[in-house]
């Protein structure tokens, strides 16, 4: 039986991948004097999404050849590398993007939004598993008003490792006392994704406009089910149980790894 779903918050529960993406590209901007936001920068975010932070401002560095630029900034922002530079920026802009909560309101994804609330009311257990850092994962989380459909809250302050190591999952099983095949993850990135199976347990991955490419391109995940119509998330996740549950006693399940 499932007895615990898990939720990654960026891209999964709301659009802040797309958000962080073009802040990326206005910073991008800014440094080369460009006249609109560079969008290279967003395919370059793309690449990289669900990385940590400092993997994804050195990999769009490195990609838009932002070195020189960034050397230039380093004094003034009182950091000690390019990429950090970078990530300096790129906070602040995406600070000042979201600093009115219906940014993240309007940017949510209501599908996935609904199955938390559903699985909430039928009493399982529900965790947010994200890699963003506490403050900023509690300002969406209120923007939304789901603190009362979690049961417990992971940050990447919880945790040694990033994603894709299975770390942050293994622990968010522990804590509610299951076992990971007893859990259900809701993942968007490969590298979320990654770590969720790694972890044993049983995934959702949501190819959103952020990351369906890199679902298509790497197939990194062949024991998830792939959601690419949001309209038939609720399907997937409840055909993924049902496998799970005739698995689990011991019936042939198909194999299907494309969801929808």
């Amino acid at each position: 039986m499932i007895k615990a779903i898990m939720f990654d918050l960026d891209g999964t529960l709301v659009q802040s991948e797309k958000l962080k993406a073009q802040s990326y590209a206005i910073a991008a901007q800014r440094l080369l004097g460009s006249s609109e936001p560079d969008a290279r920068a967003v395919e370059a975010y793309r690449e990289i999404v669900g990385a940590e932070r400092h993997v994804a401002s050195k990999h769009v560095t490195e990609r838009l050849e932002l070195e020189p630029y960034l050397r230039q900034q380093m004094p003034e922002l009182g950091v000690a590398t390019p990429e950090e530079a970078l990530s300096k920026m790129r906070v602040a802009i995406y600070s000042d993007m979201v600093e009115d909560p219906q940014v993240f309101r309007d940017n949510q994804w209501p599908h996935t939004v609904d199955l938390l609330r559903i699985a909430k009311e039928a009493f399982c257990q529900t965790a947010l598993v994200t890699m963003s850092q506490r403050d900023e994962a509690l300002r969406v989380i209120e923007a939304l008003d789901l603190e009362s459909t979690l049961d417990l809250i992971l940050s990447r302050e919880d945790v040694v490792q990033p994603k894709p190591d299975p770390e942050i999952y293994l622990l968010a099983a522990q804590k509610f006392g299951v076992p990971p095949s007893e859990c259900l993850v809701l993942e968007d990135s490969p590298n979320g994704a990654r770590a969720a199976v790694a972890a044993g347990t049983n995934v959702v991955a949501i190819a959103t406009p952020v990351t369906a490419a890199g679902h298509q391109r790497e197939q990194v995940v062949p024991e998830a089910f792939v959601v690419t119509d949001p309209e038939k998330l609720l399907e997937v996740v409840r055909q993924r149980i049902l496998e799970h549950n005739r698995s689990a006693h011991g019936y042939d399940t198909p194999s299907n790894q494309q969801g929808a």
